[in-house]
């Protein structure tokens, strides 16, 4: 099984293949719906690194962050499956979540040499794989705040990759 260590290199992604299993390693960053348009609001602003959020090479996990630990929340939601693209496009190289995407979403996604990832809903199981938790920025939105998280062998399956999915059903 193939260990990518985050922050990754755009030569990391580009080996990914649709069904891979992966495990993740690093420092990963935690948004959903409520802190992911505020992080598009600062990219198309350029204050990104004034609020001390680097994108390059990052993986952003669809998911909250609260005591009762963390497990994939829906990436087709609106509120974050519209912000893919552009995430991608600001340095995000990997999106972890769970469900389907839109093709156009996929085709983003290979544009900007990013894919998507999912990951059961293993809440226990992701609690003994992080080995720190930081708040980033919005401390104010609580549990939905944009949190890194320092993680260790994360497990994942490559859902979206090269233009294709794995659901897809051709």
């Amino acid at each position: 099984m193939k260990e990518l260590i985050f922050p990754v290199s755009k030569a990391d992604i580009e080996t990914l293949k649709v069904g891979e299993t992966i495990q993740i390693s690093g420092k990963i960053l935690c948004g959903r719906d409520a802190v992911l348009p505020r992080v598009v609001d600062l990219y198309k602003k350029d204050q990104l690194e004034k609020e001390g959020i680097d994108l390059k090479g990052s993986l952003i996990f669809h998911t909250a962050v609260s005591v009762a630990g963390i497990g994939p929340t829906s990436s087709n939601k609106k509120e974050i499956e519209d912000n893919i693209a552009v995430l991608s496009e600001a340095g995000v190289k990997m999106h972890l979540g769970k469900g389907a995407l839109k093709k156009e979403t996929v085709e983003a996604l290979n544009e900007h040499n990013s894919v998507y990832a999912v990951i059961p809903p293993v809440t226990a199981l992701l609690d003994s794989k992080i080995k720190n938790v930081r708040c980033v920025a919005f401390n104010e939105l609580g549990m939905e705040a944009l949190y890194e998280l320092e993680v260790d062998k994360f497990p994942a399956v490559i859902a979206a990759a090269q233009g294709k999915s794995i659901y897809e059903n051709d």
